[in-house]
C-alpha cells in the first residue's frame, strides 16, 4: 500500500508520538518509585511496578504479532491505545499498591501493541527501500525516552504530585489518538487462521513468568529461583515442541530456516544482552569506581543514548538512500565489542569523559543497526505474517535483556559482597557512605568495583564479538524500490 508523502508525515507522526508515549512510560516512573511506594505503604512490591509493566509487555509480543496479522494492524493500534490510556487514568487513581500493579499490567500490555503495531504499519505501507528511514525515526522514541523520561518524572512528581505522571499521558494521548483515526490507513489482515495458537501462547507466558521470577528471586530466594527456572526450561521445552506441530504456531519456526531472519533474530538479541542489559548499572559503577556524584554518574548513559539515537538516525537514512544495509550491522557490532573491550581495560580514576566517549561509540555501533535490523527482517518474511515476524525479533530483544540484566545483577550483588572487607556491609553501601569515607576505604571500593565489573564488560564484548560473525553471515542483497506484495504463509521465504 502506497500512501501520499502528506499522509506518511502524518502517520509517521502519529506512530513516533505513540511509541514515544509508550517507551516514556517505562522511564518516567524510575524517579517517583520511592514516593509512589511511601504513599501506597508498600515498599515491598515497588520493583513489581516496573517488573509487572516490563512483563505484560514482553508475553504480549508474539500474541498481539499475531493478531494484528489476522485483525489488521490498524485495528489493534487503535485498540491498544484506547486500553493504554485508560489504564493510564486508573494508574492515577490507584488506591493501593495491588490496583497500581494491575493497572501498571494493563499498561504494559498495550504499550506492547503500540510499539509493535507502529512497526508493523511502517513495513507494510513503505517499500524496503524507504523502510529504514521510517523505522529508524519510529525507533528513535526510545532513546529519547531514555533521556527524558527520568528528569520528567522527578519534575511531575516534585511539582505536580506522582499521579500526574500518568495521567500526563491522557492529552497527548488523546491528540495522538484523533490523528491515529484520520493517518492509519487500513491494512489488509491475512487469512484468517482456522485455529489460535492458545496452547502455545499459554505455555510461552508462563515459561516467561516463570524465567523473570527466576532472575528476580536469584539472590534473595535461590531456593524458589531454582524451581522456577526448572518450570522455565520445562515450559519452553513444551513450548518448542507445541509449535513445531501447531497449524497457525504464533512463532513459526521456519522462519529461523532463512538466514536472513536467523541472523537479524541473533542481532537483535545481542542489542539485549549486550547493551540494554548494562545501562542500568552505569551509574552505580561510576558512582563508586570513580566516585562521582548521582547527577554526573548520568552523563555517562546519556551519551551511550545520544551515540545510539544519532547513528540510528544516519544509518536509517544512509540505507535508504543507498539500499545497502550490510556493512551497518558489520560496523556496528565491531564498534560496540571494541567500546565494550575497551571499558574492561580502562583504570578506574580516569577523567570521566573517556568512558563517556567509550561508551558512546558502543552507543553509536548499537544504533547503527538497532531498527535498521527489524526493517530488514521484515522484508525476508512474508506480508502476510509481518507482524508475527516483528513480534519474534522485538520479544528475544527484550528476553535477551531481561535475562541479561538480572544475571548482572546477581554478578554485582554476589561479587561485591564477597570482596568486601570486614565491617563493611554491602546491603548498606551506599554512594554517599563511600564518598564520605576516608581516602583508603574510598579506594579499596572502587578497586572492588573494577575487579566486579571488568569481567562483565568482556562478557558483553563477547557477545558482541558473536554479533560480528552473525553480522557477517547476513546474505548480500539491496533494499527493493518495488512495494511489497502480500504473499499466503505458505509461499517460501526469500533467503
Amino acid at each position: 500500500m502506497q500512501l501520499s508523502p502528506v499522509r506518511l508525515r502524518l502517520l509517521v507522526a502519529s506512530l513516533l508520538t505513540v511509541s514515544f508515549l509508550g517507551a516514556l512510560d517505562h522511564t518516567v516512573v524510575s524517579t517517583s518509585l520511592a514516593t509512589i511506594s511511601g504513599e501506597l505503604g508498600a515498599l515491598q512490591l515497588m520493583s513489581w511496578v516496573v517488573v509487572g509493566y516490563t512483563l505484560a509487555s514482553t508475553v504480549l509480543l508474539p500474541v498481539l504479532g499475531k493478531l494484528g496479522d489476522v485483525l489488521g494492524a490498524r485495528r489493534i493500534f487503535l485498540a491498544s491505545l484506547v486500553v493504554f490510556l485508560a489504564a493510564s487514568l486508573a494508574c492515577g487513581f490507584a488506591a493501593d499498591m495491588a490496583w497500581l500493579i494491575a493497572a501498571r499490567v494493563l499498561q504494559g500490555m498495550s504499550s506492547a501493541g503500540l510499539q509493535l503495531m507502529s512497526q508493523t504499519i511502517i513495513a507494510r505501507v513503505t517499500t524496503q527501500r524507504e523502510r529504514p528511514r521510517y523505522m529508524a525515526v519510529i525507533g528513535a522514541a526510545f532513546p529519547i525516552a531514555i533521556l527524558v523520561g527520568p528528569v520528567l518524572g522527578g519534575a511531575i512528581t516534585d511539582y505536580l504530585g506522582w499521579q500526574w505522571v500518568f495521567w500526563i499521558n491522557l492529552p497527548v494521548g488523546a491528540a495522538a489518538l484523533a490523528l491515529a483515526l484520520a493517518a492509519v490507513p487500513h491494512v489488509e489482515p491475512g487469512p484468517a487462521p482456522g485455529h489460535f495458537d492458545l496452547a502455545g501462547a499459554v505455555v510461552f507466558t508462563a515459561a516467561l513468568v516463570a524465567l523473570v521470577l527466576t532472575a528476580s528471586w536469584a539472590v534473595a530466594q535461590p531456593g524458589s529461583a531454582g524451581t522456577a527456572l526448572a518450570v522455565s526450561l520445562l515450559g519452553f521445552i513444551a513450548f518448542f515442541l507445541i509449535e513445531r506441530r501447531a497449524p497457525e504456531p504464533i512463532v513459526p519456526l521456519q522462519f529461523f530456516a532463512n538466514r536472513t531472519i536467523a541472523v537479524g533474530t541473533a542481532l537483535s538479541a545481542i542489542i539485549g544482552v549486550g547493551l540494554f542489559s548494562i545501562t542500568a548499572y552505569l551509574p552505580t559503577y561510576f558512582q563508586m569506581a570513580y566516585r562521582t556524584s548521582a547527577t554526573v554518574s548520568g552523563l555517562v548513559p546519556i551519551a551511550t543514548v545520544f551515540g545510539m539515537l544519532a547513528s540510528n538516525l544516519l544509518t536509517g537514512w544512509l540505507a535508504s538512500r543507498t539500499g545497502r544495509y550490510r556493512v551497518f550491522p558489520i560496523a556496528g557490532t565491531v564498534l560496540g565489542a571494541g567500546g565494550l573491550l575497551v571499558m574492561a581495560l580502562l583504570p578506574a580514576g580516569l577523567p570521566l569523559w573517556a568512558p563517556m566517549i567509550v561508551m558512546a561509540a558502543v552507543g553509536m555501533g548499537t544504533g547503527a543497526f538497532m531498527s535498521l535490523i527489524v526493517a530488514v527482517v521484515q522484508g525476508a518474511a512474508p506480508a502476510s505474517q509481518t507482524g508475527t515476524i516483528t513480534a519474534t525479533i522485538n520479544l528475544v530483544r527484550q528476553v535477551g535483556s531481561t535475562v541479561a540484566t538480572a544475571v548482572i545483577g546477581g554478578v554485582v550483588g554476589s561479587g561485591v559482597a564477597a570482596l568486601l572487607p570486614a565491617g563493611l556491609d554491602a546491603a548498606t553501601l551506599t554512594p554517599q557512605f563511600v564518598h564520605g569515607a576516608a581516602p583508603e576505604v574510598q579506594a579499596g571500593i572502587a578497586q572492588i568495583y573494577g575487579t566486579v565489573f571488568t569481567p562483565i564488560f568482556l562478557a558483553l564484548a563477547a557477545a558482541y564479538a558473536l554479533g560480528i560473525v552473525a553480522a557477517i553471515l547476513l546474505p548480500h542483497g539491496r533494499l527493493s524500490d518495488e512495494p511489497v506484495p502480500a504473499r499466503t504463509p505458505s509461499e517460501s521465504l526469500p533467503a
